[in-house]
């Protein structure tokens, strides 16, 4: 085993330490990663707030990229040296990850993923001589050195930004996907985006190369609306004003918007998203409750108008070959995530995870 550094979560609403713990060397079908950049996603802050099923002591983060350092045996298609992006982990050879929809693994999304374990209930990481929760996602990049499978770290081109590339292993994956591939926006087609948050803006950038027409943002934030403008939205809400979203949006696309999009999981949100479709559209829902996962909808209005509801994890996409589009779209200049990102050294992380929470960063970005 090797000594890293890592963050360690130990207690809902306690900040992060930084722990020396013991890494486990690679299995045959496992690749050691140096971390070169490691997003903070909601999903870590859920876990640790134990809003997701995560036990704890645990070490998280799921959004790490960096340098391959050693291979297993088993592991053909990576070389020391290759700059790796970390992704959610999937089995790679059920019907659904053969049919190119990982995310939807029949092995379960959540069992490979949330479990924080290998699949023979091995721990990765050891900390004061017991094992503790790791492999998060596949990976628990929350430290200097990763371990991931074969098949989440996604080989990518050496000339792009390695250390800002990790949140395209999720969270920018999740809102670029979604309008690209799960809802696979129609040039000229009109887009409401609920959330104007790392994946709400993903989904910005993404509706503007999918060339849709209209895009609505609804955020509260004036500093995000702004930024979403110079993103690629054409119309921002400010939905704590007096206008309902509805009348507000109907204002624009009077007949209603084709594709709707919640990051937020808020009822009253999702409510004024539905009043805002037109017949037959369709909406995407990605945003994890904070307290209750249950939200309701208007039988009515769903017959009436014909609405689809669509539930999406991870955009729909296929990480070894959407990611290493993405990152084609960024050096082209038409996918600029990094104007989302802040980064911060990598025992400043509570300070991070301080500043997100309180609407000062987008996307922060640890460099261990």
């Amino acid at each position: 085993m090797s000594t890293i550094t890592a963050a360690v979560a130990t207690a809902p609403g306690e900040n992060f330490s930084l722990e020396q713990v013991q890494l486990d060397e690679p299995r045959e079908d496992e690749v050691l990663v140096r971390i070169a950049g490691v997003g903070i996603c909601h999903s870590d802050i859920a876990a640790r707030e134990q809003h997701l099923p995560v036990t704890l002591p645990a070490v998280l983060g799921h959004e790490g990229a960096g340098v391959v350092e050693k291979v297993g045996n088993a592991v053909s298609h990576l070389s020391p040296g290759d700059h790796v992006v970390l992704s959610f982990l999937s089995c790679g050879h059920c019907d659904t990850c053969n049919q190119g929809q990982p995310s939807y693994c029949l092995q379960g999304f959540l069992p490979q993923n949330f479990a924080c374990m290998r699949s023979d209930g091995s721990k990765t990481i050891q900390r004061n001589g017991e094992g503790i929760s790791s492999n998060f996602f596949g990976q628990s990049s929350f430290g200097t050195y990763a371990l991931a499978k074969g098949t989440n770290a996604i080989k990518v081109r050496q000339d792009a930004p390695i250390e800002l590339l990790g949140p395209l292993g999720c969270g920018i994956q999740t809102g670029a996907g979604s309008i690209m591939k799960a809802l696979a926006c129609e040039s000229g087609s009109s887009l409401l985006i609920t959330g104007g948050g790392a994946v709400g803006l993903a989904a910005v950038m993404a509706g503007a190369v999918q060339q849709c027409a209209t895009i609505i943002v609804a955020e509260p934030h004036a500093a995000r609306r702004e930024l979403a403008l110079s993103l690629g939205a054409t119309h921002v809400i400010d939905p704590t004003g007096d206008q309902p979203l509805p009348e507000a949006v109907r204002a624009i696309v009077p007949a209603g918007v084709d594709y709707g999009f919640d990051t937020s999981a808020r009822q009253e949100v999702i409510d004024g998203m539905v009043n805002s479709m037109r017949p037959a559209g369709t909406i995407g829902l990605v945003g994890i409750p904070a307290d209750n996962p249950n939200v309701s909808f208007n039988v009515i209005s769903l017959l009436a108008l014909g609405l689809k509801v669509v539930g999406i994890t991870e955009g729909n996409a296929d990480p070894a070959i959407y990611i290493p589009e993405m990152v084609d779209l960024f050096m082209e200049g038409r996918f600029p995530f990094d104007r989302l990102c802040e980064t911060y050294r990598f025992d400043q992380i509570n300070q991070a995870v301080e500043e997100h929470a309180r609407g000062l960063c987008v996307k922060p970005i640890l460099l261990p």
